[in-house]
């Protein structure tokens, strides 16, 4: 489950891939897929029932849009090094998160246990890379980054990561 954030948001994020990119950093300009856009990840399940996808949709379309505020870098460790901008969780967000987490507790497949409430970190990845070298120099990165941007989510899909399709689940899902 993804929300996805306003227009604006999602060209200025893009624009970010895109300038690391020309920096010479590993970025997700790189990653071509047509479903590859700037969103936040509220959960990942094994299995996903059309009556949890169906009350999900309502819960996310009586909840849009979400101001967000994205303020400071994430790093993350692992098997996959990522670079991602935080993004700060106010009591709406995290409200919407625990629903949504409660339905798909319910109803779902195995849930991944980051997307916990309590363990979830809410980001929108800037960048990933599988190589153990990979860095993000803070001189190379986009000034931006650094700087406090207000905006909203405005829209809601899901991902199925095994065919590599979305679905809309409602709010603002605007073309990128």
């Amino acid at each position: 489950m993804e929300l996805l954030p306003d227009t604006a948001t999602e060209l200025h994020v893009r624009e970010m891939w895109r300038r690391m990119a020309a920096a010479g950093l590993p970025s997700l300009a790189e990653h071509r897929h047509p479903t590859n856009r700037p969103h936040l990840t509220l959960a990942t399940c094994e299995d996903l029932r059309s009556s949890a996808r169906e009350e999900v949709a309502a819960l996310l379309g009586d909840g849009l849009p979400v101001p967000f505020r994205l303020d400071g870098l994430l790093h993350f460790a692992g098997r996959t090094r990522v670079l991602a901008w935080r993004v700060v969780a106010d009591a709406e967000l995290v409200e919407l998160h625990r629903r949504v987490w409660d339905v798909l507790v319910s109803t779902a497949g195995r849930l991944n246990p980051l997307h916990a409430p309590g363990r979830w970190v809410p980001h929108l990845t800037l960048a990933r890379s599988r190589r153990t070298s990979a860095r993000w120099p803070a001189h190379l990165l986009p000034a931006e980054l650094g700087e406090p941007r207000e905006a909203a989510f405005t829209g809601a899909r899901s991902y199925d990561s095994t065919t590599r399709t979305v679905e809309d689940l409602g709010g603002e899902v605007h073309p990128h």
